[in-house]
C-alpha cells in the first residue's frame, strides 16, 4: 500500500460522490475499519458500531429511502439559486450534479458503512443547555473521520452523509439496530469514477481562529 502523508490526506479529502461499482477487498475494508475503531470516545466508552452494507437488496432498499430524501433537498437547494451570481451558481450544481448521482447510484456502492450510536453509553455534557446538542457526536464523528482518512490513503472514493438518519425507523427495522441505538451517518465507499480526491477549498485560519478571544485574529 503506498502511504500518502498525513497532511496532504486532510488537505485533499474531498466528498466523492461519484464511485464505480466494483468491489473493495476484503483487507482493504478491514484496513479501513480498523482506523475507524482507533478513534477518540468519551470515556473511552466506544458507543459506536459499525454496519457493513454489502448485500444488494438492503443496499436497494437504502437508495430509495436516500432518493426520496435528496430529492428534497436538492430542490430546496436549486431554489435558493435562483438570481445568484452566475459564477457561484456554477459552483453548487457542480457540487449538485454530484449529489445527483450518488443518488442515482446509491444502491450500486460496494460498500454502506453505516455508523451507529448508543445514546446511553455517551457523556453528554451540554444535553441541558438551550440549544441543539452537539458534544454526544464527539463519540462517533471522529471515528467517521478516521475511516473518510484511512479511505483517502487507499484510494478509495468516500463521503459523509446523513440523510438517511431522517429514515431512522425504517433503517433500523431493515439492518436489525436493537433499542436504544440510533444512526449517525452512512457512507458510501467505492474507486472513484474519475480522479477523486484532490485539493479542497476552505476559508483561511484568519477567518477560523481567533486568538485568546473571539474576534482578534489568530495570525
Amino acid at each position: 500500500m503506498a502511504m500518502i502523508d498525513l497532511y496532504e490526506a486532510i488537505s485533499t479529502l474531498r466528498a466523492v460522490r461519484r464511485l464505480r461499482p466494483d468491489p473493495v477487498p476484503d483487507e482493504v475494508l478491514r484496513r479501513v475499519l480498523d482506523a475507524a475503531r482507533f478513534a477518540p470516545t468519551g470515556g473511552n466508552r466506544q458507543p459506536l458500531r459499525m454496519i457493513v452494507v454489502r448485500k444488494n437488496a438492503a443496499k436497494q432498499r437504502l437508495a430509495d429511502l436516500y432518493a426520496k430524501t435528496w430529492a428534497a433537498y436538492v430542490k430546496f437547494h436549486r431554489n435558493l439559486l435562483e438570481g445568484v451570481p452566475e459564477e457561484i451558481v456554477v459552483k453548487q450544481e457542480k457540487m449538485l450534479a454530484a449529489g445527483d448521482y450518488l443518488a442515482a447510484h446509491f444502491g450500486e456502492t460496494p460498500v454502506l458503512v453505516v455508523f451507529c450510536f448508543n445514546p446511553l453509553e455517551m457523556a453528554i455534557t451540554d444535553a441541558k443547555l438551550d440549544r441543539p446538542s452537539v458534544v454526544g457526536g464527539a463519540s462517533v464523528y471522529p471515528a467517521v473521520e478516521n475511516l473518510l482518512l484511512a479511505c483517502r490513503a487507499e484510494g478509495l472514493g468516500c463521503v459523509l452523509t446523513t440523510l438517511l438518519c431522517e429514515h431512522e425507523d425504517e433503517v433500523r427495522s431493515l439492518l436489525k439496530i436493537p433499542d436504544p441505538w440510533g444512526t449517525a451517518a452512512v457512507i458510501p465507499i467505492g474507486y472513484p469514477v474519475h480522479r477523486g480526491h484532490g485539493p479542497v477549498s476552505r476559508r483561511p485560519i484568519g477567518k477560523l481562529a481567533f486568538a485568546d478571544e473571539w474576534g482578534t485574529a489568530f495570525e
